[in-house]
């Protein structure tokens, strides 16, 4: 028996999965249609081509191009600038998941704070329950990474402390 990719992910995954992707471009800049986790890996060990970057980047309505982004997306702008010249030319492993983690966590906030924008200033704003740090500050670490994911979990079910 064959069973397809999406009825083996957990439940949700497959939306969120299509979120982020949609963060990057869709399909019309990542090249193919996601559909499982492993079609993400696969990606990501290829690279995301820089117009992806670039697509999520155009698509932010209150983070500015400050250094915090630059160390979200785990690029500086000027890299940035330089690869924008050859869009299709892929990222490196690091810059593509750090790239896709951001829009991963991106996709996530807005989803428990409603807007994109409201996500965004989210990030951008110092948080109680990160000892009043900002988010976006934390994604240059796994570690962070983590502290705002598991954050972001706990003001999905009303849990703050």
């Amino acid at each position: 028996m064959v069973v397809a990719a999406e009825n083996i992910l957990p439940e949700g995954t497959a939306g969120e999965l299509q979120k982020v992707a949609a963060l990057l471009g869709g399909a019309r800049i990542l090249s193919r249609r996601l559909t499982s986790a492993l079609d993400a890996h696969e990606l990501l060990l290829h690279g995301l081509p820089t117009s992806a970057v670039d697509h999520l980047i155009g698509q932010l309505v209150f983070i500015g191009k400050t250094q915090s982004l630059e160390k979200a997306v785990g690029m500086s702008l000027r890299t940035w600038q330089r690869r924008k010249d050859a869009p299709s030319k892929p990222l490196s492993q690091e810059q593509s998941g750090r790239a896709w983690k951001f829009a991963e966590i991106l996709a996530k906030a807005t989803d428990v704070f409603g807007t994109q924008a409201e996500a965004e200033q989210w990030l951008e704003g110092p948080a109680i329950g990160l000892d009043q740090r900002r988010p976006i500050d934390l994604l240059g670490t796994p570690a962070g990474v983590e502290l705002v994911e598991d954050y972001l979990e706990r003001l999905e079910y009303g849990v703050y402390a």
